[in-house]
């Protein structure tokens, strides 16, 4: 009987050890199961599963588990372990998030890269650190204009329109450039060009193909090799979580998410490609950027969106400059 209760014991500890051993991890984002940043939190999920080390990661797509705008305090609480999620989104809470959606800190993808990899990158994540989140995948997504008539390449182009943008800072630009601003979700541009509301619009690439907007605009200016908008799109966790996992499951994730990051800013690339197939296909007009309407874009947005910013942020300058010296 000793030896049954003491086999029985064993059995019932090494099931403990292993059922300690095992986690789900739960991933939240807004965007559906066909989205470039839903294939990120899968590809990761996938080679997590396939490494078979007591970990596993469940995906929430399409905002059923927490609303767009309201993962990070969740994931900062430890109530969600993982989320895909614009960081500008929690500008609220840290206004220096701010600077991750502004005109003229990114100028194309690989300026992006070299972003992440920069000490400017590193202030974002200590703050991120102080709220207890740590960032496993960084990523940009980048957009441009369309508009009806002529195209938009410079400031002066936005005179007497009525443009949707995306973002504060963006409108706060676009307004100092004499546009009106009509602010509106992503779902109803295509209804606002159409009707009459709007003549011109700034968003993603991405959300220009899916919106089917080239069936209402006359010109598309694509993120190129020179863009204006960009928008820091990280995957996230909680930084308490990770730290408790063992460290093989550590080695996993992190091996698996450095190489969902390199397949992220390759796709990224490829969206911006797609698109202008796409309203090439459609017969819209494909206009270009220059070095120099970048330039003209960025002198506007010092004078409008980046003094807001910086009255509102006490280091504003010194992040800004950090942000800037990123060749």
């Amino acid at each position: 009987m000793k030896i049954f209760a003491f086999a029985a014991a064993s059995v019932v500890a090494l099931g403990t050890a292993l059922s300690a051993q095992a986690q789900q991890l739960r991933l939240s984002h807004q965007w559906s199961t066909a989205d470039i940043r839903h294939k990120v939190a899968e590809m990761i999920a996938e080679e997590v599963e396939a490494a078979d080390v007591g970990l596993s990661i469940r995906i929430f797509p399409s905002a059923s588990l927490f609303s767009a705008t309201e993962q990070y305090q969740p994931v900062s609480r430890g109530q969600l372990d993982m989320t895909v999620y614009p960081l500008s989104y929690a500008g609220g809470l840290r206004p220096e998030f701010n600077l991750t959606l502004m005109p003229g800190i990114v100028r194309n993808h690989d300026h992006g890269a070299r972003l992440n990899d920069s000490e400017f990158m590193q202030r974002l994540e200590a703050l991120m650190a102080e709220d207890d989140i740590k960032v496993l995948v960084h990523g940009y997504l980048a957009g441009g204009f369309a508009s009806k008539g002529e195209c938009i390449t410079r400031p002066e182009h936005m005179e007497g329109r009525t443009v949707r943008a995306a973002g504060r800072g963006f409108e706060q630009m676009l307004a100092a450039a004499g546009a009106s601003i009509s602010s509106m979700a992503s779902s109803e541009i295509y209804n606002g060009m159409q009707t009459g509301v709007l003549d011109a619009v700034n968003t993603s690439s991405s959300s220009f193909v899916s919106f089917r907007l080239y069936e209402q605009v006359d010109c598309y200016t694509p993120a190129g090799d020179i863009a204006l908008w960009f928008m820091y799109q990280p995957l996230l966790m909680n930084k308490s979580t990770f730290e408790r996992l063992t460290e093989e499951q550590q080695e996993v994730l992190l091996a698996a998410s450095a190489r969902a990051e390199e397949w992220y800013l390759e796709q990224a690339k490829i969206d911006d490609e797609r698109s202008v197939e796409v309203f090439r296909n459609n017969d819209v007009q494909i206009a270009e950027m220059t070095a120099e309407d970048f330039e003209a874009w960025r002198s506007l947005a010092l004078e409008s969106a980046y003094q807001d910013f910086l009255s509102q942020v006490p280091n504003g300058q010194e992040l800004l400059d950090l942000a800037f010296s990123v060749e």
